[in-house]
């Protein structure tokens, strides 16, 4: 809980003020965002349980008491939507999980979490499928404060906006009903984007005990860098295989729920790459990846992208 509420407290510091447009040393965008950000691809959603107590727990913040949805019940809501940046990056959020400005993931105060939820611009018609891992905003008339790379593809940077929400049930993830047809015609096409981690039940999952995917030994990327946004990534195998590396993919995803919106499959020439990222920095990479070492029990690389 005290990891939640710091988190909170945070993200009050983050929405006193208007997003993108905040006094130099506080929140905001970096001098540098990596570049192919546009082709991130949005979150893909799974089930996942409704965690009880902690971050949806009921909690006060300046005297407004906030009771978190108990169920998987649809919800959708009308308001401004606004984005946290740079001051938060690699904090904790609300989930405990790590605050990556450049992954697809947002706050809401009252959704279950971990949630997905649909948001819409009505203005231009791009929609963004998101991971609700956070709590916030707190800044009135505010329903949901995104990630830097879930603004930017929804188009809305340059500050507050009105937005349709829409969180996604389980029942919908289990049918698939939560998919819906191609982008609006004046949304300009992206190009293909990385397989996201963990594809929806039923899949079978990999046993405990198996042993890890045979990996190959690694080589320079060939085409990796025309897809992948740039940045540091942490390569988790390679395999001569695609169902190789996406097996492995699912397993990690299950493993570490944290690290699940940032696995990405690449393909290659005769090879196929599970990674993770993009990070702004080698130290947070090589921080990251050090965690997963302990976890997985292997060694992951950290590879940089350039453009």
């Amino acid at each position: 809980m005290a990891s939640a509420m710091a988190a909170v407290v945070l993200l009050l510091t983050a929405c006193s003020s208007g997003p993108g447009k905040a006094p130099a040393g506080r929140d905001g965008a970096e001098a540098k965002p990596p570049s192919g950000l546009a082709q991130v691809p949005d979150a893909e959603p799974k089930v996942e349980p409704i965690r009880k107590g902690g971050p949806n727990k009921p909690y006060e913040v300046l005297g407004q008491d906030y009771s978190p949805m108990d169920g998987d019940a649809n919800f959708t809501e009308r308001g401004l939507a606004s984005w946290y940046g740079k001051k938060f990056h690699g904090r904790r959020t609300a989930s405990g999980e790590t605050y990556n400005m450049y992954a697809m993931t947002a706050a809401h105060k009252t959704m279950p979490i971990p949630s997905y939820a649909r948001v819409r611009n009505p203005k231009n018609g791009r929609e963004v499928i998101v991971r609700v891992n956070d709590r916030g905003p707190f800044h009135k008339g505010r329903v949901i404060d995104l990630s830097y790379t879930a603004a930017m593809k929804l188009g809305v940077l340059n500050g507050v906006a009105p937005v349709e929400v829409e969180r996604i049930t389980h029942e919908q993830i289990r049918t698939g009903a939560w998919r819906r047809g191609n982008p609006p015609a004046d949304t300009p096409a992206e190009p293909a984007a990385p397989v996201v981690a963990a594809a929806p039940p039923p899949v079978d999952p990999v046993p405990a005990a198996a042993p890890l995917p045979t990996m190959v030994p690694d080589t320079p990327p060939a085409r990796a860098d025309t897809t992948a946004a740039q940045g540091f990534w942490i390569q988790l195998g390679a395999f001569r295989q695609r169902d190789g590396a996406e097996q492995f993919q699912r397993r990690v995803a299950s493993d570490l729920d944290w690290l699940a919106p940032l696995l990405a499959v690449f393909s290659e020439p005769s090879m196929y790459r599970l990674q993770a990222g993009p990070y702004p920095s080698r130290a947070e990479a090589q921080g990251a990846a050090e965690r997963i070492r302990t976890l997985l029990q292997l060694v992951p690389v950290v590879v940089e992208k350039r453009r």
